[in-house]
């Protein structure tokens, strides 16, 4: 059975059923409270040129135009999420020559895109656990790694992921899950421990890694990023029923360009 790739999860987010989950989110859902919180303490410029990884359908990018900010270019690696950014971003007024750059690209390998390369960001945005949907941590340094180069020294970066040590339930979980690891019984999919690959109805096949808090810490450290803060949704702003349908709890964590 061939190992969770970059080409898996891509097809799982041009999937019709993922397509139609995030798109929805797009135009119903827009900011959550938390996010708007952070997004305004850590970006402060809404005239800053801004780099927003993982776009999907559009939701945060058309929430941050929504905010004021408008030197925005947002990117995602799923084809059929990018057209849906565009075509919810000539609803909202919020496209022509001095709207939202939308572009195909992929986190790992932004050096070769031109639009971002030639630019030098003063903050970029990685929501929804993004970061973590791309399989193999040295993958996910690359990325951080290409954060770091597109962006320019002190610049803030926002990201998201889930604990997988956050109640004494999950801790449990998770310590029968390293048992599997160690007799060689866990799925033969996953790339390494801390990984899930899982159906839901409405939505599709998701991969997620799930760090503990550690861990980021290290990667961060390695690939030139400085911790500033990190935090619990629930920490930071009071959730409506419509965002805790939509994510489980998350941790925020923002950082800066060394």
């Amino acid at each position: 059975m061939k190992k969770i790739s970059a080409e898996t999860v891509r097809a799982d987010f041009n999937d019709l059923q993922a397509v139609v989950h995030y798109t929805r989110a797009a135009h119903e859902l827009g900011l959550w409270k938390s996010e708007r919180t952070l997004i305004e303490r850590f970006f402060p410029l809404l005239n800053a040129p801004l780099l927003e990884a993982g776009c999907g359908a559009g939701r945060v990018t058309l929430g941050l135009w929504e905010l004021g900010y408008r030197q925005l270019t947002a990117f995602d690696f799923a084809e059929e999420l990018v057209d849906q950014a565009r075509s919810l971003a000539i609803e909202r007024h919020a496209d022509g020559a001095s709207g939202i750059t939308f572009l195909h690209a992929d986190a790992t390998t932004l050096d070769g895109c031109n639009t971002i390369r030639n630019k030098q960001f003063h903050g970029a945005l990685f929501m929804f656990n993004g970061l973590m949907q791309i399989p193999g941590r040295e993958r996910r340094r690359t990325a951080l790694r290409e954060l770091h180069r597109a962006c320019r020294p002190g610049a803030p970066l926002l990201f998201t992921t889930h604990d997988r040590d956050r109640t004494p339930t999950e801790r449990a979980l998770w310590r029968l899950e390293a048992a599997r690891w160690e007799r060689g019984k866990q799925d033969p999919r996953l790339v390494e421990f801390g990984d899930r690959y899982f159906e839901e109805a409405g939505t599709g096949r998701t991969f997620m890694h799930l760090p503990d808090r550690a861990e980021i810490l290290a990667d961060l450290a390695a690939t030139g990023w400085a911790h500033t803060f990190d935090a619990l949704r629930k920490e930071i702003a009071k959730e409506s029923r419509a965002v805790i349908d939509f994510s489980d709890e998350c941790r925020f964590w923002a950082v800066r360009r060394m």
